[in-house]
Formats: structure tokens, sequence, C-alpha cells
């Protein structure tokens, strides 16, 4: 009975924001066709189309809310007006009873919270889908955060994230491009991201690590602070960290009446996010006005304040070499070697032709730089490499997702505190620095060095290994070259079709209600 009431309130959702005019309708056959005709006599809304698809996910609920995030880092899958629009979705949520609050806290330390905190505040300072968080004071004076996870949370992410999933299957069944999509693994990469939220013990962890990240030097800890975790007072399902009293970076007045240094502030950023990427590889990947804070102190040199680190991401050494040398390779319109490092990192098939997939690298990115310098997006750049890519198959891992909606976020904050902010300026010395030290002749030379005792151990069983090898290829050669013609169709294919189509996601929210509607 609830799944069906659930049905139906979706199903007036959708009708209400006309959500079924995003789906291109050619995707459609006739009988959905029919009955999402009937959706025009439930409309109340006029609004253009990227606005009523947010406004109806707000609607749908927490889990829709999040989804929604998430889709607006794939603009390899959504029309920037989609994308952007989805960026704005806010995850807020009303608070749930502080009574349960203070029970799976008391449940989880063992003990009262008078017994833990000289002080606890009832009433939540925020909630949020998966959790809320109090205030209150330690024994011996310390201000801490209290943040608890929402009671039978997991319950209900995981329904929606069933229902989700039955979107992917039903976009593949009744769309033209549905496999292209790759819906599920978005919903899957969705899956990891927000259960990994519930387990507030990792979230910890991850702060303590970008904490010590960024306290290993002076230079670092100037950059960006993190508060400490209580750990005695942590656990799977609550988390106590110092509290901080920082200004919130998109409060711009409270910014100018503390003299802050606007220019020093955007370009401190933008150096916290490739010291994350490039030396540390461990980079907050939910950067959001919303998590970031200014310290009060020294505001001539002001340093962020960084809090919520339960989305974190990182790269492969290998992939952080190929798109450190992209990124240079790039911005010095070295359109050749972007192609070629492209095909020899394997993000796009070996065969791909080097001079085809050159061309059209150019012709995207050469309208791009007859901007200023200072006007060019790092992370419009690199969506734009990665929509052509994906023209040549390339399949966009989700680190590299994670990457691009970071420097976006990182961009727009850089931008809205200082207009004139110059990225490149700031970016271009710190990859040089980063290649020369980390891929000199001089550091591959201490690597296998430091590698040789392993190479030699492993060495005498190479001659076997190469014949096994050998002897397996021979035996598997007629269906290698069958595999190897169907991927070379494949590839044909895709290079042939269009990118996705941005209703194709919109499609997959319209399609599992259908089918649960008829079930």
């Amino acid at each position: 009975m609830k799944k069906f009431i659930r049905i139906l309130v979706i199903l007036r959702v959708i009708a209400r924001y006309r959500i079924d005019n995003l789906v291109p309708q050619k995707n459609l056959k006739r009988p959905i066709k029919c009955l999402l005709s009937t959706f025009n006599l439930f409309s109340q809304h006029a609004d253009n189309r990227a606005i009523r698809l947010r406004m109806a996910l707000q609607d749908l609920g927490p889990v829709f809310v999040k989804f929604g995030q998430l889709l607006s880092t794939r603009r390899d899958l959504l029309a920037p007006d989609l994308a952007d629009e989805l960026a704005l979705l806010q995850d807020q949520v009303p608070a749930f009873d502080s009574s349960k609050s203070v029970a799976i806290i008391e449940a989880a330390l063992g003990q009262s919270v008078n017994e833990a905190f000289a002080d606890f505040t009832v009433e939540p300072m925020a909630s949020a889908s998966v959790a809320q968080v109090h205030a209150a004071t330690l024994h011996d004076g310390r201000d801490v955060v209290v943040k608890v996870i929402r009671p039978d949370i997991e319950k209900v992410i995981a329904k929606d994230i069933a229902l989700l999933f039955l979107i992917a299957g039903i976009v593949e069944k009744f769309s033209l491009d549905g496999k292209r999509l790759r819906l599920t693994e978005v919903v899957s990469d969705y899956e990891h991201t927000i259960f990994d939220e519930l387990d507030l013990k990792r979230e910890a962890a991850n702060c303590a690590q970008l904490k010590r990240n960024f306290e290993a030097t002076e230079e670092l800890s100037k950059l960006l602070f993190i508060p400490a975790v209580i750990w005695d007072l942590s656990t799977i399902d609550i988390m106590v960290v110092e509290r901080i009293y920082g200004i919130p970076v998109s409060d711009i007045d409270a910014l100018n009446a503390n003299n802050t240094n606007l220019k020093a502030l955007a370009e401190s950023g933008v150096k916290i996010f490739f010291t994350q990427v490039f030396e540390h590889n461990f980079f907050h990947a939910d950067m959001h006005p919303g998590n970031i804070f200014v310290d009060r102190e020294n505001p001539e040199s002001p340093r962020y304040i960084g809090i919520d680190c339960a989305i974190m991401g990182s790269l492969s050494d290998f992939d952080r070499y190929y798109l450190g040398r992209n990124l240079l390779a790039v911005f010095n319109r070295d359109y050749a070697l972007v192609a070629k490092l492209h095909i020899e990192s394997g993000w796009v098939p070996a065969g791909t032709n080097q001079y085809a997939f050159e061309g059209m690298i150019r012709s995207a990115c050469e309208p791009i730089f007859e901007k200023p310098l200072s006007e060019i997006s790092f992370g419009t750049l690199l969506i734009y490499l990665f929509q052509v890519a994906s023209r040549f198959g390339m399949q966009v891992q989700p680190s590299l997702v994670l990457l691009q909606k970071t420097l976006l976020n990182i961009e727009g904050l850089g931008r809205q505190l200082y207009p004139e902010l110059d990225l490149w300026a700031t970016a271009h010395p710190f990859l040089d620095k980063w290649m020369a030290q980390h891929y000199s002749p001089k550091r591959l030379l201490k690597e296998l060095k430091n590698q040789s005792p392993a190479l030699l151990e492993a060495l005498p069983g190479l001659p076997d290994l190469l014949l096994k090898q050998l002897h397996q290829a021979s035996h598997e050669r007629v269906s290698s070259q069958e595999l190897k013609a169907s991927i070379d169709n494949i590839e044909s294919q895709l290079r042939k079709q269009r990118l996705f189509h941005s209703g194709l996601a919109i499609f997959a929210l319209l399609g599992t209600l259908v089918y649960l509607a008829s079930h």
C-alpha cells in the first residue's frame, strides 16, 4: 500500500511540473506517449524546463535531491541549462525529533548526554537529508559540534536506490540510446557515495587525514584548517568535532567588514585544490560554499576552514600524471599532444584516429581561448575535453567526475570572491613544478632504486610468464580477433552518434514510474 501511495505522489509531481516535456518524444513508444499526454490535465507550472526539474526533485524528497546534485556534475549526460539548475539544489530538510537524536547519541556512547557533555543543545543547529548537527560543550570547556545520523535513514535510502536502479533498466528498455546513457553506472556511483555518508567513522577518518595533510608544513597550515575529531565520542552513527566560528565564504559583506584580502583568498583556494589533487592525492570533493568558512584571524593572509569531509576523491598515479600533462598541453594549445596523451593513457581506444581526435579538440578549445585567460574556466574546459573524448569512446571515470565537480566549485567560488582571478597564472607554475619534481629523471631513478628489490625478485619468473601468455594467445587467436572486430564496430557506431540526449536522464525517472504503476 505504501509503495502504491508513493507511486501516486511521484506521478502527481511529474504531472504538476510537466517533467514529461523534458523527454525526447522519439524515444518513447506509443502507449507511453498516450499515458504521458494525460499529464496536460494537471500541469500548474509554466517555468522553464530546468527550473521545473529542480522543483520536482525537491518535492520528491532528499534522496532525489542528492541524486539531482550528482547529476549536476555529469555534464557529459545533461544539457548545460539542466546541469546549472540542478547544481542549485539545496540539501535542506526539516529536522527530526531531538529526543531521537539524544537516544541515538546515548545508545552509541553507552552513557547519557549529560555524562558525555558539560552542555548539550537539544535544538539542532542544522539539518540535512542524512544527518543533523547539535552544539555541545565538552567537560574540558571546548565547544564542539555533534553530528547525528537520521534514524532509519538507511531503509529509506535503500528503497529509493532500488527505484533509481529500476530507472536504468527502464531507460534501456524504452530509449533508443538508453545503453549509452550509462545511468546504471551513475546510480551505482551515487549508491556508494550516499552509503559512505552514513558511516560517520569514515568521515571522521577523512577529516583526520585531510587535517594531517595540511598540518605537514607551516606553509600548508596557513592555507586550510580542518576541525579536530573527538575520537572518544565518535562512532558510526555520531561524530563529534571541534566547533569553528569562521565567516561563511559566501558572505562577501562580512568578509569585507573583516578587511579580508579577497584576491589572496581566491588564489589560496586554487592552491588548495591543486595541492590536494596532485600533491596529496586526497581531495575534498564537496567544497560548496556551505562547507567552507574563512578564519577571522590574519585577514591580509586569510585561511580557509573546511568541514563535512564525507565525500573525498583520489586519482591513480597514472591518471594524475596524464591529467597534469593534459592540462599543461591544453593551455599550451598543443592539441596533438592532448590527443596523443588520451590514446597513450587508454582513456580513448588505442585504434582512435589521432588526427580526427586532434581536430575535434581544437574546434572545442579554440573558441574558449579567444577570451582573456582570467575569464577562462578550467572546469568548463575539462568538461568540453571529456565531451569530445566521449565521442571517441572515452568512459569518464567516477574519480575524474568528482575532480571536475570540485574544480567547478573552486572556480565559481574564486571568481565570486575576486572576479579578476587568473586561475591559470596560479595553476601553471604549480603544475610545472609538480611535473618537474615527480617525473624528472632524478625522481624516476630514485623510484627505480626503491623498486629494484621487487623487480629482481620477479625477474626469474618473467620468461615462464611470457611463454604462458604466448601459449594462451595462440589458442585464443580466433576469439581475440572476433572480439577486436566487435569492439571496432562499437567504436565506429559511437563515433557516428551524437552526444547523449540530456532528456534521457529525465526519461529514466518517468520510465521507472510508468513501469511501477503498471505492476
